[in-house]
């Protein structure tokens, strides 16, 4: 795992007049902000779920807190990225939602822990979560619908076996 230095994870924030529990239940909505190319359950505690876009990300991830209407968290099981050469970009980090009032709006704070600019592919996953975060989910939020990638046709069998992906429930 790469060196981290504090502060330096990717971090991005939102502010909307809904509710805390509007947040929370978009955010498990993964479906609905990141990508319509999901396996598994998004919103059980301990579930494991699969995303995938096309054969550049796969990555399987494990829902270890769930705090209704206040936090989210994700651990990064396994990754693939077809553009890097570090085959641990990813790997064991969190992925964390955090979700509080401030005067009358409702702040979502969105912390990569792990996701640092020493990263391959910080550039690429920063703009990339900008846009899911401030755009996508924060559209679903505030409009009833985000801008998820779209389900592609077929699955990348060989990566998906691969990275050992296969045994995700449906």
């Amino acid at each position: 795992m790469k060196n981290k230095t504090k502060n330096q994870n990717y971090t991005a924030t939102i502010l909307v007049d809904s509710a805390q529990q509007d947040v929370y239940k978009a955010i498990n909505n993964v479906r609905g902000w990141w990508s319509e190319n999901i396996r598994g359950k998004t919103d059980k505690l301990n579930a494991v779920w699969r995303y995938q876009y096309k054969d550049v990300h796969l990555c399987k991830i494990k829902i270890i807190e769930l705090v209704p209407n206040k936090k989210v968290v994700w651990h990064v099981l396994e990754n693939y990225f077809n553009f890097t050469t570090d085959e641990n970009e990813w790997k064991g980090n969190k992925i964390i939602f955090e979700i509080s009032r401030k005067g009358k709006k409702t702040q979502l704070l969105f912390t990569h822990d792990g996701l640092v600019p020493d990263y391959e592919c910080y550039s690429i996953c920063n703009d990339a979560w900008t846009s899911y975060i401030k755009g996508s989910l924060k559209n679903l939020i505030t409009k009833g619908k985000g801008n998820p990638n779209t389900k592609e046709k077929g699955l990348n069998t060989e990566l998906i076996e691969k990275w050992k992906l296969s045994n995700i429930e449906k």
